[in-house]
């Protein structure tokens, strides 16, 4: 139920502040992986692929042979999805791409594996927002999610008003998203507290965690307890 994130940039793990600003960075991929032990599965972004600006396939690679890992960034193609399960992936995660100017992209979606994608709806300002977080839709992550089910084994929604601030995260919104789909879903966003951990795991929702288990404020050895 705890999902550990692991964001690359320019070959290395960071976690950014809205997407934007680094945190902080970590070199090492073995040390990151040696502390996520234990945990069913490891959330991979690559937020070069994401932008449009390279990738970081050597390092998915790598970590994809050491754990379990759902992977996205950049993927707006089938051959995309396609590469990252040749990588390793467990799962590949489509956000972008799954939308189009008049709505779902079905004929994007069609072309991928169900059983193998994650659909990941980000949202900010109450609606979902794309490409990096910098352009905005007129969709909310409630009115597509029916919709978005016949493609996809599971959701990803991060609100993004929170993400990186360890301010907490809208635990009302993930209710709310939790009653409209009955396929799995995974929390991000904000998520600060054991207090918020919990109220997620009770509603069957799994919580994907960055900056608040890199800074400590989340202990790793608690979390292991919800595996």
């Amino acid at each position: 139920m705890i999902v550990p994130c692991i964001d690359l940039m320019d070959g290395k793990i960071v976690q950014l502040i809205q997407g934007r600003e680094k945190a902080l960075e970590v070199t090492d991929p073995d040390e990151v992986l040696r502390r996520f032990a234990g945990f069913d599965e490891i959330q991979v972004i690559d937020l070069d692929a994401a932008l449009g600006r390279g990738s970081n396939d050597a390092l998915v690679r790598y970590l994809c042979a050491r754990a379990t890992c759902r992977v996205g960034g950049g993927v707006r193609s089938a051959e995309r999805a396609e590469a990252l399960i040749e990588q390793g992936a467990a799962k590949a995660i489509v956000g972008t791409a799954a939308f189009n100017e008049s709505g779902i992209n079905k004929e994007f979606l069609r072309s991928l594996p169900r059983d193998r994608t994650i659909i990941a709806l980000d949202s900010k300002g109450g609606r979902i927002v794309v490409k990096g977080w910098r352009k905005t839709t007129p969709f909310t992550a409630e009115e597509v999610l029916k919709q978005l089910e016949p493609y996809c084994s599971g959701f990803l929604c991060t609100y993004v008003d929170k993400e990186g601030m360890m301010q907490g995260t809208d635990l009302e919104w993930f209710r709310r998203l939790r009653a409209a789909t009955s396929l799995e879903l995974t929390a991000a966003g904000g998520i600060t507290t054991m207090v918020e951990v919990r109220a997620l795991i009770s509603m069957n929702v799994r919580a994907a965690l960055g900056m608040a288990i890199y800074t400590g404020r989340l202990k790793l050895d608690e979390l292991r307890a919800f595996e």
